[in-house]
């Protein structure tokens, strides 16, 4: 999914010097108060525990002092107890049975091994110039929509050194089956190639492979060209994913994590990536161009696991997959939609109203999500507030918004646009720091689909890195209007320098 529009504010990071103003200083208290009370939900039973304790040693201390616990004792041996065999061998069998049934029904955990996001060559690199000047030497514009795309430009939040593929940049371009495809397998082979050399896991020892691209689906499939590449088991388990936009890789995650509790000790390759070749816009329907101003190369594979033994060399744990999805009603189902312009030149519409739907299908997702994730401090707040809003009718109580920094520690947002990381930035309350590694993904690579969240995840890992137990928020929307989430936790400290991060032997990319 694509959106431009919105402006970034950074945080008020001014002070002043003195004695503090405690008539505007109602948000700093309000600040630590929220920071006491959280610590008070967390460690509330370690907080009523150690009292109650306390007293239990106090009363033993002094019955041992009066000699009752000497008297119990002289009582308990002159008692002649007996067990009953048949109901000794029953409660057995009965604990027997319960650990059985625990070992076999509880959810087989899914492992990140590792992952890989593919870097093209840099004689693919299109600066704004190149774009405005082979956009005009293609003859398919008017001078209204060469305008209409350079101020998109100046507005995307993408930087100067994103890539296209090379039968884009052809002049004339070759949107042909051919270009797509030879665009696909540089994309796809290269990064699973490099995701299975990094887990040393050989191609025939995959047993689940799933593809997702959604507007580019040849015959043979995706997922075809890759076991034929690479050579796989003819029993291999293989999906290919089509149609299901910029959110098609958490939902690639969700179809794996389901099938990886279906067959036990088995590994999951997952692929996410978009094909521009054949889809890009000759149009001139502004609402069509938005995409090619927007769109670039890219793509990321994935293997997960559900070997338990893997565990100590996994990086990441699956926890939870939320999906939302609101095609039920008409505008969501339309507000991104494929179809062809008046002339007959088939592109993609982004509605008018995309950053509205964007909001509800957030809303959405984060109210199902809230539960699994916020601390008790967080939820007993937001409960409040909506009984005070909905049930005791507090007019002009503003709606209360959890604070997700206290359940996560990093936050990959999915670069649809400059508006789409605004967005969630605002209304979250993230700040620049937790939105700054999406806005660099933007800036670098600009919006590469369903394979975003794992540039943005890798630009963490290279500059930040991650320590063990801290959890991540993956989050992305996708046409049909879906917004789906996942959350991982660090199974170990990681700071690998991703290939797609490094410049010239440093991390690379420019804050903005």
């Amino acid at each position: 999914m694509a959106i431009q529009n919105g402006t970034h504010t950074p945080e008020d990071t001014s002070t002043t010097r003195g004695i503090p103003d405690y008539r505007h200083s109602g948000p700093i208290t309000l600040k630590y108060v929220k920071r006491g009370y959280h610590a008070l939900c967390t460690h509330f039973l370690t907080l009523a525990a150690v009292p109650m304790a306390a007293v239990g040693l106090l009363e033993l201390a002094n019955m041992y002092k009066q000699g009752d616990l000497n008297d119990m004792w002289v009582v308990a041996k002159q008692t002649n107890l007996t067990f009953d065999l048949v109901s000794f061998i029953a409660g057995c069998s009965l604990l027997i049975f319960a650990a059985a049934a625990y070992i076999f029904t509880r959810k087989r955990p899914v492992y990140l091994l590792n992952y890989h996001c593919f870097k093209p060559d840099d004689s693919l690199k299109v600066s704004y110039k190149y774009f405005m000047e082979h956009s005009e030497r293609i003859g398919a514009f008017t001078p209204e929509s060469l305008e209409f795309q350079r101020k998109v430009l100046e507005r995307s939040g993408l930087g100067e050194e994103t890539y296209l593929p090379e039968a884009v940049m052809k002049n004339p371009p070759e949107p042909t089956m051919a270009a797509a495809r030879g665009e696909a397998n540089q994309v796809l082979f290269e990064s699973v190639e490099r995701v299975l050399a990094k887990t040393g896991i050989s191609p025939k020892a995959v047993d689940i492979l799933i593809v997702n691209c959604s507007l580019f689906n040849p015959t043979p499939s995706l997922s075809a060209m890759i076991v034929n590449h690479f050579g796989m088991r003819s029993n291999v388990i293989t999906y290919n994913l089509s149609g299901m936009g910029c959110s098609a890789g958490v939902i690639s995650l969700s179809l794996a994590r389901e099938l990886l509790q279906v067959y036990p000790r088995s590994t999951a390759l997952v692929v996410s990536t978009e094909n521009i070749t054949q889809n890009w816009y000759f149009g001139n329907a502004k609402s069509m161009l938005i995409p090619n101003c927007l769109f670039r190369l890219g793509g990321a594979a994935m293997l997960l696991s559900n070997r338990r033994v893997d565990r100590w060399r996994a990086k990441l744990e699956l926890l939870h997959v939320v999906r939302t999805h609101m095609g039920q009603d008409a505008a969501h189902y339309g507000c991104v939609y494929q179809q062809e312009d008046g002339a007959g030149q088939r592109g993609v519409h982004l509605s008018r109203e995309l950053m509205r739907i964007a909001g509800h299908a957030l809303k959405a997702n984060i109210t199902t999500l809230g539960p699994l994730v916020l601390p008790v401090s967080e939820q007993l707040l937001f409960f409040l507030n909506l009984v005070a809003r909905k049930v005791l009718k507090r007019k002009g109580l503003k709606p209360y918004i959890p604070d997700f920094k206290l359940a996560f520690q990093h936050f990959c947002i999915h670069t649809g646009g400059r508006g789409v990381i605004d967005a969630i930035e605002q209304q979250l309350e993230l700040g620049t720091r937790n939105a700054a590694p999406s806005r660099e993904t933007l800036y670098r690579y600009g919006n590469i689909s369903s394979a975003s969240i794992w540039y943005v995840l890798a630009n963490i890992e290279t500059k930040q890195g991650l320590r063990k137990g801290d959890r991540i928020w993956q989050i992305a929307f996708g046409s049909g209007f879906k917004c789906n989430s996942a959350v991982w936790r660090a199974l170990r400290t990681c700071n690998e320098q991703h290939g797609a991060w490094v410049e010239g032997g440093q991390a690379g990319g420019k804050a903005v």
